[in-house]
């Protein structure tokens, strides 16, 4: 792992750190039979400062074996076995991640790409740290970017593994295409994720501690006055340890207000995807509903202002006898969607199914909510969160359970949760 002679002593300790993390994948093929060893594809990951004439390494993740078929059908990744000691959970002391506000700890490296001419170049590895950017980026004048949300978790064997990165890949294809950007290749975009989260591998929590979230971001950085896509993008991926997302443990029950004046997103707008912009204007009432003792709001549709959307964070679902019931979509990036086609939405869809339960995609009306045997909200950040309470124009329905979520709610969880740890 050697680095050129003029680096600084403090640059040179983090290349050397992004270089054997990276060699360190390539030789555990033997760890874990059949695991590691795939060659890179697509555009490939490097880091930064290897030469061009540096031997090709080898990709330092691949699809994790599943251990049953709903694990198979809900998939899962395998960054790193966790038996290697730079692999081990050293970089902080995790007691205080709680005490952290969600999502403020920088992390060492992040893994940045950019266009060439009319494709992508090479993923690299780099020191974590600010982007040096126009102010006629397009995406600061025009908001022209997506962004997605995952984490990484370590398994109690000490195992580091992603869920569904795939689906997150796919999501964003979408997203680029409605924001005329170019659409990042899957491979190139999870192979990115999983280098970023392998170099920052000490930065993964004990199991049971918290997960390494993940932060892709596509965005035009090409210089653009005029209302016109960019000529350049940037492809970038960072992460940050997190707990909960919300105060208390992760079944704490939430307090919602289900919000009246403010629609989130429109048919024919960009509600299902996850354009940058389209979570700027969430703020003012989110910001509202925290300072009225809430912590979120409920959109309904904004037509009719009679069936519920989202969460502001995340998705809804809704529970009555052996039914759960959630927002219908079409998903694909479809014009007509108003809400997003959630990757934990999916899997918790699947998993209610196995566990009995009939679920209902279709326009939810907000009323059911007062029949509601219990109700709950999905979401990377939020994993599977149990409502407590929900609060319409003064009228306040509310749910008590003994362990803080229902027996649903409760199920899901537990399940969702184990399949994610692998």
């Amino acid at each position: 792992g050697s680095v050129p002679p003029s680096c600084p002593p403090r640059e040179a300790e983090s290349m050397r750190a992004v270089w054997w993390a990276a060699m360190a994948a390539a030789m555990m093929a033997g760890e874990e039979a059949g695991a590691f060893n795939v060659p890179m594809r697509g555009a490939g990951i490097r880091p930064s400062f290897l030469s061009s004439s540096s031997s090709s390494l080898r990709s330092p993740v691949s699809q994790f074996s599943p251990r049953s078929e709903r694990r198979r059908f809900l998939g899962a990744s395998m960054v790193a076995s966790g038996t290697r000691k730079e692999h081990e959970p050293t970089a902080m002391d995790w007691e205080e991640l709680g005490k952290k506000p969600w999502g403020s700890i920088e992390t060492s490296f992040m893994t940045v790409c950019k266009t060439e001419g009319a494709g992508w170049g090479k993923a690299e590895v780099k020191p974590y740290g600010p982007l040096e950017i126009s102010p006629r980026a397009g995406v600061l004048n025009y908001g022209q970017g997506v962004f997605e949300g995952m984490k990484a978790q370590r398994t109690e064997d000490g195992r580091i593994v992603i869920f569904r990165p795939d689906k997150n890949a796919r999501r964003v294809r979408y997203g680029c295409e409605r924001l005329c950007m170019p659409p990042v290749p899957e491979d190139t975009f999870v192979e990115s994720i999983k280098s970023c989260v392998l170099a920052n591998a000490n930065w993964v929590p004990p199991c049971g501690k918290g997960s390494l979230y993940i932060r892709p971001l596509i965005i035009g950085t090409g210089p653009i006055l005029g209302l016109a896509p960019a000529p350049s993008y940037t492809f970038l991926v960072y992460v940050s340890p997190v707990g909960s997302y919300f105060k208390g443990n992760q079944l704490s029950p939430i307090k919602l207000k289900i919000e009246h004046a403010y629609s989130r997103a429109a048919k024919g707008g960009s509600g299902g995807i996850k354009a940058v912009g389209n979570y700027a204007a969430s703020l003012l009432p989110q910001t509202i509903a925290k300072k009225e003792g809430f912590d979120n709001v409920i959109y309904l549709d904004a037509s009719e202002q009679k069936y519920l959307e989202e969460v502001g964070t995340s998705n809804i679902f809704v529970v009555k006898g052996k039914k759960i019931y959630t927002p219908a979509l079409k998903g694909g990036g479809d014009p007509m969607d108003t809400i997003l086609e959630g990757v934990t939405r999916d899997s918790v869809i699947q998993v209610a199914k196995d566990a009995g339960y009939e679920v209902v995609e279709d326009r939810v009306p907000f009323t059911l909510l007062k029949e509601a045997d219990e109700a709950f909200t999905v979401g990377t950040a939020v994993v599977v969160s149990p409502i407590g309470a929900v609060t319409y124009k003064g009228e306040t329905w509310s749910w008590k359970f003994e362990e803080g979520a229902g027996p649903a709610t409760s199920k899901i969880y537990s399940t969702l949760t184990g399949i994610q740890t692998g």
